[in-house]
Formats: C-alpha cells, structure tokens, sequence
C-alpha cells in the first residue's frame, strides 16, 4: 500500500497536518487527522467534508483522485514535463501513480497543500534563470524535437495547470530568478506563459490587451505585465493570487471542488453561481462572476471551462470567488463556451443572461450596468491592442469576433 501524508501550509515553514492519501489494488483512499478535524477548515466542502470516515475515491468518470488533491497536479503541459523528466531518469511511466505524480512535486505545488514523503527530492540546478532560454526549450518538446526535459524548465514548470507551457518566475522590477519556492526579499511570485502550438504569434500580447481591457470592465485581474526578450518575444506574464509575498493561500478550481470534469463540456454558470451564493454567500462575489461571464460571452472567451473559475479560503476557513484568469480569445470546444449560458452555447443571447441572472438572485439594474459597462469598454479594444502591441491582422480578426458575439449587434 503506497500512503502520502497531507499538509496545510499557510506560511512556508509551518505544516499542518491535514491528512493521509493511501493507494491499495488501483483505489485511492483519503483520512483527515483526527486533529485536523478541530481546525473546521472545510477544504472540499462538497466532496471531501470533515469526518472521521474512510473515504473511497469511487468518481472515476470525474478523474483518477479526489479534485481537492488533483488541483495540486499540474494538466497537459506540466504533466507532459513531469513525464518525460522521470522518464529520462529510468522512471517506468507503466508504475507511476498519481500519489508517485503528487509525491514528486512535494511541496512545489499550487495553492497551499504539500505532500511527503518527496519522491525526487534532489532536482538541483545551478544553470543562470534565462526566461528566453526556456521559451526555446519549451518549443522544442512541443514539436517534438527533443525528450529530453532540462532541471531548470522542470522546476518551474511542471506545477502550473492548463495546456500553454508556462513558467513559475520571481519577479522585482526587471530582474526575474526562477519563483517556485519561498523568494528572496523584493520579489513576488508570477506566471509567464510561452506561445502554444495553436497560439496566435502574438499571444502575449492579446492576453495583457484582455486584461487591460477586464479590468476596466471591472472584473478582479491580477496585476499583469509583458515579459520581453532581446530576441523580440513578448511574453504574458500575471501575478499569482494564490501568493501573498511567500504565504501561501488554499485554492480550490470549480470544476474540481464539484467534481465536474473540465475536458467534458457538461455545466452551465448557473452552477458556478449557485456555488458562489452556497460557498462564499456574498453578492459581491456574485456581480464579479457574472461580469467575467459576460465579458467572456462578448469577447469570445469560449474556454471558459470549469477549472478556470477558482475560489479561495482564507486561514479563517472563509470562501471568496478568485481574481480571473485564463482571460483571452478562445474559439471553444466546437466553436462553442464551455460551460453554457442558461443552456446555450454557442451564441448566449440577452434573454439568456437575464434569465440566468433571475435565477441566481442577481438585481436587474445591476445586470443591466455590467452589461452596460462591458459594451463600452469591448468596444474600444482596438485602443487596448495597440497599447498591448498586437498585430493589425489579430486585431481585425478578434473585433469581427467581438461584433459577432455581441447580443443585439
């Protein structure tokens, strides 16, 4: 029987035991501590609730491991990484489980919760951090030129989720060092994403001129920027809200605290909202859910799956909706938003948000402002693309997307 021990850490040098994970005939298991029980931190309210239980992991439709703990592996790219680095270091990919895949990121995970023992404790790297160097490094595995994985680009990027390859870097100023782990003084943790292989050139920059432009509708972004190279690239860097300086804070995907599997299109919004007046019961965060929604419908944001909504608790065992992210042009599973929108998908229309928003319990003034808002402000993307220096050619091609997508126009 394979067992990984569970911690809670909210400060990098202070583990709060939360629990065990045990893997016996291909069945995951999971036991809360019995002292952890006292804490009434209510990690995965809906999956894993406090209890002295036994839990089985029985949703195999949903993923291999409860979504508490599968929010701490990383999705296609950093599971590719981690595949080929242990691979390359005479790892039989037939053996490895998920307990192996969480044992070895160890405490290098998002979030707040870390695993021992560490599988591969010794991944040393003495190499300069070079942000361009990775980038190339990165193409190469994508296309498929080389298998082998350097320790630099594992390190610090083989924990974030989603499909683009991206990078975990601590940012002060200009001067950018490898970010997983606890950081020198002055520098705070970010995410740089590279170009994907079905990426627009210009990618980076069409990601900052949607977050310029969602935050200006008034939707909660992280602080972002572009990270140039002296070859010429610009990359799309964000600051972590899972970060405060080097504390560490619990975050949980939607998709994973309601086990709802993100690579099966199957939810509308109108379960993230109940969950958002069920989990966090603030109307605040309400409005901030559908202001992203209506702001992805009209921007042709169409991933805009299930785990790329998050929500965030605090030491306190307090819930709150997460700053947005993954906030770019997206065609969608089939040309179509990933979660739909009172049950349509493919072109949400007024009488759907309205309704939508009836039956979440959200005002019709209210409504009707961000809808207002959201309008204005698209419709100057063209301002916000030049400021972010997209190409002529993505920009016309994204505002004949917008138009389209625009209820009434």
């Amino acid at each position: 029987m394979k067992r990984l021990k569970v911690f809670l850490c909210f400060e990098t040098d202070s583990e709060i035991p939360v629990g065990e994970l045990a893997e016996k005939d291909h069945r995951i298991y999971f036991q809360y501590d019995p002292e952890f029980l006292n804490t009434a931190l209510w990690l995965s309210p809906y999956k894993l609730p406090l209890g002295s239980d036994l839990y089985e992991h029985k949703d195999k439709d949903f993923g291999s491991i409860f979504g508490l703990f599968d929010d701490s592996l990383p999705d296609g790219w950093g599971l590719m990484l981690m595949d080929r680095f242990l691979k390359g270091r005479g790892f039989g990919m037939e053996q490895l489980s998920v307990l192996d895949r969480l044992s070895f990121l160890g405490s290098n995970t998002m979030g707040a919760l870390t695993y021992k023992p560490v599988m591969y404790a010794n991944i040393d790297d003495t190499s300069t951090f070079d942000l361009y160097d990775l980038y190339v490094q990165s193409q190469k595995i994508i296309v498929g030129k080389t298998q082998t994985v350097l320790t630099q680009l594992m390190k610090v990027g083989g924990s974030p989720g989603g499909a683009r390859p991206k990078v975990l870097v601590g940012v002060d100023g200009d001067s950018l060092i490898s970010g997983e782990g606890v950081l020198p003084k002055g520098y705070e943790h970010w995410i740089v994403k590279f170009t994907g292989i079905n990426d627009f050139i210009d990618a980076g920059p069409v990601e900052y001129a949607y977050s310029l432009m969602a935050k200006d509708c008034g939707i909660d972004v992280p602080e972002t920027r572009l990270f140039g190279t002296e070859h010429g690239e610009h990359f799309f860097g964000v600051k972590r809200f899972d970060r405060d300086g080097n504390k560490l804070l619990h975050s949980h995907t939607f998709g994973n605290l309601i086990h709802s599997n993100f690579r099966v299109p199957s939810c509308d919004y109108e379960m993230l909202f109940r969950v958002i007046n069920d989990l966090t019961k603030n109307y605040q965060d309400l409005i901030k859910g559908f202001r992203q929604m209506i702001f992805n419908i009209f921007t042709n944001n169409r991933d805009d799956h299930v785990k790329n909504f998050s929500f965030i608790m605090n030491k306190d065992g307090e819930w709150s909706l997460s700053p947005a992210y993954d906030i770019t042009f997206a065609a969608g599973p089939g040309g179509e938003h990933s979660m739909t929108v009172d049950g349509e998908g493919r072109f949400p229309s007024l009488i759907n948000i309205f309704n939508l928003g009836e039956k979440s319990g959200i005002k019709k003034k209210d409504l009707t402002c961000i809808i207002d808002q959201v309008v204005q402000v698209t419709g100057n993307w063209k301002t916000y693309a030049e400021t972010a220096g997209v190409s002529e050619e993505t920009m016309e091609t994204l505002k004949k997307k917008m138009l389209e997508n625009i209820p009434g126009l």
